[in-house]
């Protein structure tokens, strides 16, 4: 089995579920149980200011952070939060997903977030995107997504409303002219 970890899944324009339309994920796990990834390019409308100060009030955020989108990481467990963050051990609950990669989910990443002793690079999300085993290949086999590797600049530096658009523009083709049934006889 092909692991689609470290991967970005890029929505096609035919995806027309509301949740994923233009949605671009971050594959996170995918073994043959199923897989798990974090939408990164779907604002909440929360910024990570307000999210912090709802967590506690004593946190502090620096102005250059304090308006950072916080992120549907997807459908499933929206009330829990995901953090990919550059690498920065000691966290309660980390998982190294590369040797530049992480993501926590234990709140003690919090109190440093949204200041200078936080990682250097972070997304913060609420939710994430899940698929039973096999159901992530039919999908991509149904051509719901395309797949490109993951990279940084993508994760971390693009601005989240041009996130699609530039994973798009990695692949040299020009999306709209696929055919949503391509590649079936």
């Amino acid at each position: 089995m092909q692991s689609f970890e470290n991967h970005f899944l890029i929505a096609m324009p035919s995806l027309e579920d509301p949740y994923f339309s233009r949605s671009l994920t971050y594959i996170c796990e995918h073994n043959e149980q199923g897989a798990m990834g974090i939408v990164i390019n779907q604002p909440t409308g929360l910024k990570l200011k307000d999210m912090l100060k709802q967590v506690d009030e004593s946190i502090l955020v620096e102005d250059g952070k304090a308006g950072q989108a916080v992120l549907a990481g997807g459908p499933v467990s929206t009330d829990r939060g995901f953090i990919l963050h550059t690498t920065q051990p000691g966290w309660s609950s980390s998982l190294a997903l590369t040797s530049d990669i992480m993501v926590t989910t234990s709140k003690d990443i919090l109190q440093v977030l949204g200041n200078s002793k936080g990682p250097d690079k972070s997304l913060v999300a609420l939710g994430y995107a899940g698929w039973s085993a096999g159901q992530l290949e039919d999908e991509i086999q149904s051509n719901s997504w395309l797949l490109i590797e993951a990279d940084l600049e993508l994760l971390f530096d693009v601005p989240i409303h041009k996130k699609w658009q530039a994973a798009v523009n990695k692949l040299g083709v020009d999306i709209w002219q696929l055919a949503p049934d391509s590649g079936h006889a």
